[in-house]
């Protein structure tokens, strides 16, 4: 196996698996925590991401396909989606082109967030576009909650990653992302104005800390 990333909590190979490239997501040990503990930890997280992109997949929103789950050794086996990582295709593009792939993208976030989905790591670092369709990949942090202030979160998320990562077409952008979340989430309005509450916190808790 072929190692592409290690983050805190996992490490993320490129293999082969029934003739195919696949990507190997394996839960990593952590030596702080008691075994018995670590254990419990890593199966159940696996188990969480297992269903979640199980269930946004049902949503035909696209995720890649889970192949095998080995829980011995806490991996999941999936499709490997090679296709352009948002993070730098989106500032390579027009700005039309930018602006349809954000409204299809604010529209699958909608139904996401509909569905009582949120991704819990929503940036264009996590997002795969292969044959027109936008693949959202790495739930590690997701989960299936009705709290506004989680989508509220993730929204904060993604609009945080396009002001720093493409800040120049950032206006397009979030605006047409929008849209897409505005038609496909009825309750949208409630969303961004928790949003909207969420920066007033983080404002406020700017102007105390410089005080």
């Amino acid at each position: 196996m072929k190692i592409l990333y290690q983050g805190a909590e996992s490490k993320i190979y490129l293999d082969v698996f029934d003739g195919q490239e696949v990507i190997v997501k394996e839960r990593i040990a952590k030596n702080y925590r008691i075994k018995q503990l670590d254990e419990k930890l890593r199966k159940t997280r696996t188990r969480k991401e297992v269903k979640l992109l199980t269930e946004v997949r049902k949503l035909n929103i696209p995720t890649p396909k889970i192949l095998s789950v080995d829980e011995k050794n806490h991996r999941i086996i999936m499709e490997y989606i090679n296709g352009h990582r948002l993070k730098e295709y989106l500032n390579s593009i027009s700005i039309n082109d930018v602006k349809s792939i954000c409204f299809k993208l604010g529209k699958q976030i909608g139904k996401l967030h509909s569905n009582n989905i949120v991704h819990g790591d929503l940036t264009t670092s996590n997002m795969i576009l292969k044959d027109d369709k936008i693949y959202f990949i790495d739930f590690s942090l997701g989960e299936f909650t009705e709290r506004v202030e989680n989508k509220a979160v993730d929204m904060k998320l993604l609009k945080e990653a396009l002001e720093s990562t493409h800040f120049k077409i950032f206006d397009d952008a979030w605006n047409s992302l929008v849209l897409g979340y505005k038609e496909e989430y009825k309750n949208a309005d409630v969303v961004f104005n928790q949003l909207k509450e969420i920066e007033k916190r983080g404002r406020y808790v700017n102007r105390e800390d410089s005080l």
